[in-house]
């Protein structure tokens, strides 16, 4: 396929820039394992074989790079499920889920990178909501099995938890996906959620129970993250008490009365 861009539909840019043609190249052989994919510019002389063995997992990997891994082995997950249709429960399409989840020493929550049939969604969709909700359900049942937190923790995990300090790459191939604009940012094909669901959970049980070590680190990274953020919540509602109950008019005062008139 031979592509001229014309001048009278690409204004006022039509000169392709090399590192945006590589990002996107490279991100294709990585969510095509065994793809090789080679990028010249004739421009410049620039020549670059992209290939990936690891597929998806050295995705994650390389994401990861500049940071500081907390676990040696990043969780690998490739399955495909058959999934019923929305429509009609005899039928099942199939639904291959590809994903790689590495946790770092930093604070902060990475956006998910999630992909359907190589495309980027950058607002997540169906398959995004799947992950997540397996992860909160696995996490807060392996760590209340195996009695990592203390007694004195009383409050409940959050997704948020998880989140803290991943880094996630999610890709899944499904026949004819739906999005919700043609920009194709945000998945919403049905199917998708419960497909990823199952084969995450099924995934991230398999890496705890056989990496018990590991998954220790990551549970008390989790661990941290809630306190952290009940403790932050704790600061925000001594700080309004002093705040509001510090002799302000009575306007600005808390409500102190229960009847409404």
């Amino acid at each position: 396929v031979r592509f001229q861009p014309d001048e009278n539909i690409f204004k006022p840019i039509t000169e392709f820039k090399y590192e945006t043609l590589r990002k996107r190249l490279r991100e294709l052989s990585y969510l095509n394992s065994g793809v090789d994919i080679e990028i010249t510019d004739k421009r410049t002389g620039m020549h670059e074989r992209l290939e990936s063995t690891g597929g998806v997992r050295s995705f994650g990997i390389d994401k990861n790079a500049t940071r500081t891994a907390i676990h040696k082995d990043p969780i690998y997950i490739q399955r495909t499920i058959n999934q019923k249709t929305a429509k009609d429960s005899t039928k099942t399409v199939p639904v291959y889920v590809e994903a790689a989840l590495q946790w770092n020493s930093s604070y902060n929550e990475t956006p998910i990178e999630a992909y359907t049939n190589n495309i980027p969604q950058r607002d997540g969709g169906t398959h995004v909501t799947g992950l997540k909700n397996a992860m909160t359900t696995v996490f807060k049942n392996y760590i209340a099995k195996n009695e990592l937190m203390k007694k004195a923790d009383k409050f409940e995990l959050a997704g948020d938890d998880m989140r803290e300090g991943l880094v996630c790459v999610l890709s899944v191939k499904i026949p004819q996906p739906s999005f919700s604009s043609q920009t194709k940012d945000k998945l919403v094909t049905s199917e998708a959620q419960p497909a990823v669901y199952a084969a995450v959970s099924e995934g991230l049980e398999t890496f705890l129970e056989e990496h018990p070590d590991q998954a220790k680190v990551i549970c008390e990274k989790i661990i941290t993250a809630a306190r952290g953020r009940e403790a932050a919540r704790k600061a925000r509602e001594v700080t309004r008490k002093q705040i509001l109950g510090g002799g302000l008019p009575g306007k600005l005062a808390d409500c102190s009365r229960r009847d409404p008139l």
